[in-house]
């Protein structure tokens, strides 16, 4: 089994944590994986900066081009990530756009993930279709879960399409807007998390854009597997050191 599905198989609500690698510092990118690990994070999902990140709003925008000003690229991450695997057992896996993957190669992108022990991707602008006209062979050989997102909306057919061809989790945007925290959610929202409840997918949803506190974590997860915290947890890294990470979770959880 999997890290992915074996963790989503535990009776819990599973916690993920983005950041983009290489921020606040160039080097960070292994310490915050560490300390997220041992203060009981679930999963992360490790931000791959790119320069027109279009799904994503202000706050990773700012994160990412802090990082790529760093110097962080596609073979410093995996540098970084090389030795990852010695210390931390939970799943990792590497959102980012298509073209730096497909500038560094993504049969070698693909190997290095595997080599490093990243267990999925999410690529916002990589086409269902494309995939699985071109790259699906190559994930699947290879144990890469391709991670595909859903939005209030994307229409049932289309959802159950991706389900079938889904092998961990689907990731649930909020809403149509780009990523950021809110402090709650309205009631369109909920309808929303609980009609896609409705449809008993095979696949378990992790909901991910606008989660930021404990109320919109439990509000999240009262129908989905878990939920994906991004922006306010880079709001938070770029004021507090990094083993203060405890002070974060404790207001989540």
């Amino acid at each position: 089994m999997s890290r992915i599905r074996s963790k989503l198989s535990e009776n819990k609500k599973i916690l993920s944590i983005y950041f983009s690698a290489g921020f606040p510092n160039l080097n960070d990118t292994k310490s915050l994986i560490e300390n997220l690990t041992k203060k009981g994070v679930d999963m992360i999902e490790i931000g791959l900066p790119f320069s027109d990140p279009l799904a994503d709003g202000p706050v990773i925008q700012a994160s990412s081009t802090q990082a790529l000003k760093n110097g962080m690229t596609t073979k410093i991450l995996f540098e970084q990530l090389k030795d990852i695997r010695k210390t931390v057992e939970i799943p990792l896996i590497i959102m980012g756009y298509f073209n730096p993957m497909l500038q560094f190669g993504i049969e070698n992108f693909l190997k290095k993930c595997q080599e490093t022990g990243i267990d999925g991707l999410i690529i916002p602008d990589l086409p269902l279709e494309i995939y699985l006209l071109e790259y699906k062979k190559l994930f699947e050989s290879l144990g890469i879960a391709m991670i595909f997102l859903i939005t209030p909306q994307t229409s049932d057919e289309r959802i159950k399409l991706i389900d079938d061809n889904s092998h961990s989790f689907i990731y649930m945007v909020s809403s149509a807007s780009v990523t950021g925290s809110k402090d709650t959610f309205d009631q369109n929202q909920m309808n929303y998390y609980e009609r896609i409840a409705s449809m008993n997918l095979k696949n378990p949803q992790i909901v991910g854009f606008g989660i930021s506190n404990k109320t919109t974590f439990q509000q999240a997860t009262n129908f989905q597997k878990g939920a994906i915290i991004g922006s306010s947890f880079i709001e938070f890294i770029s004021k507090n050191e990094i083993t203060s990470i405890s002070n974060f979770i404790r207001n989540i959880l």
